[in-house]
Parts: structure tokens; C-alpha cells; sequence
């Protein structure tokens, strides 16, 4: 992906991952949608990732955030505008090559019931 982040994010059900694992391919969309039904998985820049998982995974147990390194993505990354958002989101075209995935890790909500996703913990998200 040339004109966006080197490291885009992806809200995953441990089960829906581990499933890809299995398979090589990972072809969840977003919660209770696959790829076949919505056309695309759903994405986000880091500093998008708290404000999906508030808005879309409240109280949803056994998350994952999935690190995915957009040069070894296979299908096409578009960046493309969401009604009522500043910055647009970017979103997969095809089932996700599971070895751009290269860093996992468990998301949960803090004691407030509310996700955040550390600025520390972030790759830089700017483009190359």
C-alpha cells in the first residue's frame, strides 16, 4: 500500500483467527459479517482501532488486535471515507493472507468498560 499507513489494524474474535490460522486465509469483515457478505474486511489506522472496538465490540469477549503489514497484503487495500468520519478507513479487498499478520495481540476493554489502544504499543502509523 504506497499512498497509506505501513501497518493498518483489524479487530478479530480469537475463534475467527484461529480458524484463518487453520486455513491461511482470513475472511472475517467485522463482527457477525464475513468478506463474502460485505465485500471487504474492515481496517483501521492505529489511531482508529479504540474508536471501532467502542462503537462495534462492546462486550464482546476474546478479542484480538491483528498488527497486518500492508506490503505483504495479497488483495487490493483501499482507503475510502465512512460517513461521519474525519480520516478514511482502510479496507481489504479479498480474504487476508494470514502471513501479513505480524503481530497479534488480546484486546480487552479497561475497568471503565471502555478500549483503548496505547499510542505506545503502535507502530508508527505514517506513510513510508
Amino acid at each position: 500500500m504506497r499512498d497509506g499507513p505501513s501497518f493498518i489494524y483489524h479487530i478479530a474474535a480469537a475463534s475467527d483467527w484461529e480458524q484463518a490460522q487453520a486455513s491461511g486465509e482470513y475472511t472475517t469483515s467485522t463482527r457477525g459479517r464475513t468478506l463474502d457478505q460485505e465485500g471487504f474486511i474492515h481496517c483501521s489506522a492505529a489511531d482508529q482501532v479504540a474508536g471501532v472496538a467502542n462503537f462495534v465490540y462492546q462486550g464482546v469477549p476474546d478479542l484480538l488486535v491483528l498488527e497486518i503489514d500492508t506490503d505483504r497484503v495479497r488483495p487490493e487495500i483501499r482507503l475510502e471515507q465512512v460517513p461521519g468520519s474525519d480520516k478514511p478507513y482502510p479496507h481489504i479487498y479479498g480474504p487476508l493472507n494470514t502471513d501479513a499478520v505480524t503481530e497479534t495481540r488480546r484486546f480487552e476493554p479497561g475497568p471503565d468498560g471502555r478500549f483503548q489502544f496505547p499510542a505506545a504499543e503502535q507502530r508508527a502509523a505514517q506513510p513510508d
